[in-house]
């Protein structure tokens, strides 16, 4: 066994490890935690790969940006078990049923997966250039399609937030 995989079994114990962590955590700080680390291992699979763009992208964007915010709705929701609606049978039926049949979807899915072999050639293959050429070039549709979507979804972020006027004007009150 070399270094890589030795680096490989480790990170994916480490994710593994921490995606039940995130699962199977009662206290929603600690699972925002542990999904935090799961994220770091998946970058750590990125560098293995040889594609250290996504590597930083998944820390910076993922790791940093959006745990950040999931930390401030869990600390300002104020989660009480207390006050928590207890889930009914036929919820907790419907979850499990749904479980089920994902994970049997994955189990289907790896039984019919084919490994691709990797030649010397195409070492290189996680780099940002061979990225940006695939994305412009036989993405390109796509990847405009989800900017349009980002843009109508940030318009309607500011018209939602934007206070509407109450008919009072500053004087009158």
């Amino acid at each position: 066994m070399g270094i890589y995989d030795i680096l490989f079994w480790a990170l994916s114990a480490i994710a593994v490890g921490c995606a039940l962590g995130v699962i199977l955590s009662r206290n929603p700080v600690n699972s925002v935690m542990y999904l935090i680390l799961t994220f770091f291992s998946i970058s750590g699979h990125y560098i293995l790969m040889n594609a250290q763009f996504l590597a930083i992208v998944n820390v910076i964007v993922y790791a940093g940006a959006i745990m950040v915010l999931f930390l401030f709705v869990i600390m300002l929701m104020n989660l009480n078990a207390d006050v928590e609606p207890q889930k009914g049978q036929l919820v907790q039926l419907a979850g499990v049923i749904s479980g089920g049949v994902l994970f049997l979807v994955l189990l289907a899915a790896i039984k019919t997966a084919t490994p691709i072999p990797i030649d010397k050639a195409s070492i290189d293959i996680g780099l940002i250039t061979n990225l940006g050429r695939v994305l412009f070039k036989d993405y390109v549709l796509p990847f405009e399609i989800s900017s349009v979507l980002f843009l109508s979804a940030m318009i309607g972020a500011v018209v939602i937030g934007r206070k509407e006027d109450q008919g009072v004007v500053k004087g009158d009150a």
